[in-house]
């Protein structure tokens, strides 16, 4: 500590709080993310062309980014406590980068170009999956209990801008330039982002030399300071056996089901179920993006003012529970709707239905792990790209074999299913010993 506050001494303080500066920070890394990892949406169909694949072949390829991205989330949350947050989000948007750039790289006429695709996808995945657990380390460490909604709010709404510019300007890049320059775009903005990331962030409040006494006495008395600060073991064994940790993992894979049919396969939905054209695809496939943004800063808020009106347990588990079940009915609605515009818009309130409840699944995993808060929502993320790199796959098939409705109605059930898994969790014990959380005693 004493080393922390020399640092500190004699230092101008920031005009804005640095830790509403590093959750912008972490706002445009998760929109880099997400315009990195759904860019081959939009790309697909000239992409599917150019190496003759076929949709289920194309499932194949976005999958394999959901399943390095998965398969690496308990990796990514250990190292992110390991190594810090700071440390790790910056190689993770360099390794990303590189790994954006390389899909472009792939000839068309190579023998195992299907193969080629894959391996780098599933690259992009292993790199992206430091995103979440880092940025949750970061929440833990630097957010009091009481702004976490807000904080995550504004983290997660860098998923639906990243969806939503996507369209626009990859479209746009593509018509001009073709599919492969708008993979170099997106790596070098990522390589940008990360740079300032690096140079902005610091793993605790104590160590940033732009934090003013007064902003670190208000982080301080909004977190449970009486767990440790130094590294501890994880406690494997704990985490695994947690009901709390198993009902999010069900639910958030729930919701990776449903969000990554919008990721994946809205656009072409939209093209060849819908027969919308090129330009006018890309413009309604915005909207859902543009409801989950809005959505999820409004999730946000309504779910810190809830938690100071009515406590943990009701503020962080009734809003997801209602945001998922009005989920299934707009996706059953939707579906069935003749009209293009109306089967859109319905749609689209879908998206932003669930993503009212995207904030509280990462509050609630800072409020109860605390230090251990990278492992475990690094556990809980992995269910959620699990069910991404399902639905990536499954739906085309389900679409094929049974109709888009029918693909549209087991998203919605498993919707319910996710409400459900809500009802089980407990935000008011921590981890370590199942005491009252410090905000919540």
């Amino acid at each position: 500590m004493a080393t922390a506050t020399r640092v500190r001494q004699g230092v101008r303080p920031s005009v804005v709080p640095v830790r509403f500066l590093l959750v912008f920070l972490l706002f445009l890394l998760s929109t880099v993310a997400f315009l990195d990892r759904t860019n081959i949406s939009i790309a697909g169909v000239a992409l599917a062309q150019e190496y003759a694949l076929t949709q289920i072949q194309l499932g194949w390829v976005f999958s394999a980014f959901l399943l390095g991205y998965a398969g690496f989330q308990i990796p990514a949350g250990w190292l992110a406590v390991r190594l810090g947050p700071r440390n790790i989000l910056s190689l993770g948007v360099l390794w990303w980068g590189v790994f954006t750039a390389l899909t472009a790289l792939v000839p068309p006429t190579a023998s195992h170009g299907l193969t080629m695709l894959f391996l780098v996808r599933l690259g992009l995945g292993i790199g992206e999956s430091v995103v979440y657990p880092a940025a949750n380390q970061i929440v833990a460490r630097w957010v009091p209990v009481q702004e976490r909604g807000k904080a995550n709010g504004w983290i997660f709404a860098g998923v639906g801008a990243g969806a939503g510019l996507t369209p626009p300007i990859l479209n746009a890049i593509i018509e001009s330039y073709g599919w492969r320059a708008s993979f170099w775009f997106c790596a070098v903005v990522g390589c940008i982002v990360g740079l300032i990331w690096y140079i902005v962030a610091r793993d605790r409040p104590d160590q940033h030399p732009r934090v003013s006494d007064a902003e670190l006495e208000h982080i301080r008395a909004g977190i449970d300071t009486s767990r440790p600060a130094a590294r501890t073991p994880v406690p494997w064994r704990r985490i695994f056996s947690n009901r709390d940790v198993l009902a999010l993992t069900i639910s958030y894979f729930t919701f990776g089901y449903v969000v990554w049919i919008f990721f994946s396969w809205f656009f072409i939905y939209l093209a060849e179920v819908r027969g919308l054209n090129l330009k006018t695809s890309a413009l309604y496939s915005m909207l859902p993006f543009i409801a989950m943004t809005v959505c999820c800063l409004l999730g946000g808020v309504i779910n810190d003012a809830i938690v100071k009106r009515y406590g943990l347990r009701l503020g962080r588990c009734g809003l997801p529970v209602i945001a998922l079940l009005l989920t299934a009915v707009f996706l059953v609605f939707g579906s069935i709707a003749n009209s293009a515009t109306v089967a859109t818009l319905v749609l689209a309130g879908g998206a932003g239905a669930i993503y009212l409840s995207q904030s509280a699944y990462w509050s609630v995993t800072a409020d109860f792990a605390g230090e251990h808060a990278g492992v475990v929502s690094g556990v809980m993320n992995m269910g959620c790209q699990v069910g991404g790199a399902i639905t990536a796959s499954l739906t085309p098939w389900i679409a094929a074999e049974l109709g888009w409705k029918s693909a549209f109605f087991v998203a919605a059930a498993l919707a319910v299913i996710g409400a459900v898994a809500w009802l089980l969790v407990d935000p008011t014990r921590t981890l370590e010993d199942g005491r009252l959380p410090r905000s919540a005693a």
